[in-house]
C-alpha cells in the first residue's frame, strides 16, 4: 500500500492521505508505505536551487514517523531519475521494487518525465501491472486544497496562525546557539542567538513571536536586523522565560506559537526596553490563557 509525494510540511492535507493509506493497509493486511524524494524535485528540475522548504529531511522523518506508517522510503531525486518515463517509474519502482498492491494518491498528482502522466494514466498502468488506484479529491481534503506553497507564503508574510492551522502543528526549526554581541544581557533580556544550519529552511517574516524551545520552555523571539541596536545582519534571537542556563553550542528546537508584532526601530534603547516589557506581559497573558 503506497502513496507518493514530497510531503513538505507533512500538513493536514498530507495527513488525510496518510490516514487513508494506513486504514486501507490495515483492512487488507498490507504494509503502509510512503515514497518521497530528496532533494526536492524542484531543486533539480524547476530551476529553483534556492527553494525554501518547510521541513528539513530530519524533521520530515520525525513527523512522518508520528503518523503510524509502517515504512518511509526516501528515494534520491537526481537528473537521471527524473528522466524515467511514467511507465518505467511504475514498473521499475512501484511494481518491481515495492510490489505495490494499491496506491492512494492525491487528485492532482503528476509523475514521470516532465510530469507528463496523471491519475488517469496511473489507473491504466494499474490495470496492466495488477495494482489498484484510489484517488483522493480536493473536496475530501476538508474542502481545502492545502498546499505547502500556501504555508510558505503565510510564514514569509508573518501569518503564523494561518500557517499553523494548515500544518496542524506549530511551525518549527532547529539551530545551534552561537555567541552574539550579548547586548541583550545589558538591557535585562538575555537572548540565545540561533544559527540555522539548513540553507533551505523557511524562516518566518521579521518580527517578534511567542515561541517554545525544546517543546517546554516558552520564550519571545525576534527575527530581524535589530535596528534600534544598529544590527547589521538578520538574526534570530530567543529570550527564554524564567531560564538561566548556559546554552552555547547546544541545538534548540524552536516552535513558533504566535506573532506579537513587527520588528520596530525605537528612538532609544529605553523605548526598546519599555516595549520588550510589554511584549513579555503579552506573552505571559497568552501562556496563562492556554
Amino acid at each position: 500500500m503506497v502513496t507518493i509525494g514530497t510531503f513538505d510540511g507533512v500538513h493536514i492535507g498530507h495527513k488525510k492521505i496518510i490516514e487513508r493509506i494506513i486504514a486501507s493497509a490495515n483492512n487488507g493486511q498490507y504494509e503502509s508505505l510512503i515514497l518521497t524524494f530528496f532533494p526536492h524535485p524542484r531543486m533539480v528540475l524547476g530551476g529553483q536551487p534556492d527553494i525554501k522548504l518547510l521541513n528539513t529531511l530530519g524533521e520530515k522523518k520525525q513527523l512522518l514517523a508520528q503518523t503510524g506508517l509502517d515504512s518511509l522510503v526516501i528515494h534520491p531525486f537526481d537528473a537521471d531519475f527524473s528522466q524515467l518515463s511514467a511507465e518505467e517509474f511504475v514498473k521499475n519502482v512501484l511494481v518491481d521494487t515495492f510490489g505495490t498492491a494499491k496506491i492512494i494518491i492525491g487528485h492532482d498528482h503528476r509523475f514521470g518525465k516532465n510530469r507528463a502522466a496523471n491519475i488517469d494514466d496511473l489507473i491504466v498502468f494499474g490495470e496492466k501491472y495488477g495494482f489498484e488506484v484510489e484517488q483522493i479529491t480536493a473536496q475530501e481534503i476538508d474542502d481545502v486544497s492545502v498546499s505547502s506553497t500556501k504555508i510558505r507564503t503565510a510564514l514569509t508574510s508573518g501569518n503564523v496562525a494561518l500557517a499553523n492551522s494548515y500544518l496542524g502543528y506549530n511551525y518549527m526549526f532547529s539551530g545551534k546557539v552561537v555567541k552574539g554581541q550579548q547586548l541583550g544581557r545589558t538591557i535585562g533580556f538575555p537572548t540565545a542567538n540561533i544559527e540555522i544550519n539548513d540553507p533551505f529552511k523557511v524562516i518566518p517574516h521579521d518580527g517578534v513571536y511567542i515561541v517554545k524551545a525544546d517543546r517546554h520552555t516558552f520564550g519571545m523571539m525576534n527575527i530581524g536586523n535589530r535596528p534600534t541596536l544598529h544590527g547589521l545582519n538578520r538574526t534570530i534571537e530567543v529570550h527564554l522565560l524564567d531560564f538561566d542556563r548556559d546554552l552555547y553550542d547546544k541545538t534548540l528546537e524552536i516552535s513558533v506559537v504566535e506573532r506579537l508584532r513587527d520588528e520596530q526601530k525605537f528612538d532609544s534603547v529605553d523605548f526598546l526596553v519599555s516595549q520588550l516589557k510589554k511584549d513579555l506581559e503579552a506573552t505571559r497573558r497568552f501562556i496563562a490563557n492556554l
